[in-house]
């Protein structure tokens, strides 16, 4: 699917609603944009809430949730280099 769109005086450009909504962006999602040799490439980035949902279980919360978090983030870190 392509369009042809026009860039305004500030660099922004609209996508398409159809290029949108089969990509699955909506408002205030964010997208990542690459350039390569001269092809710019719009790509809709996953929200961070979405990626690790579920990914630690938490059966009580910490009466320290920053101490808890650095945790969490250490075993993350730790299984991931695995």
């Amino acid at each position: 699917m392509k369009a042809v769109v026009k860039v305004d005086s500030k660099g922004r450009i609209a996508i398409p609603k159809t290029i949108r909504e089969k990509a699955g962006v909506k408002p205030g999602d964010l997208v990542e944009v690459s350039l390569e040799e001269e092809k710019i490439t719009i790509r809709p980035l996953e929200s961070i809430a979405d990626k690790y949902y579920g990914a630690y279980k938490v059966e009580k919360w910490p009466e320290d949730l920053d101490e808890f978090l650095v945790e969490v983030l250490r075993k993350w870190w730790i299984n991931r280099s695995m």
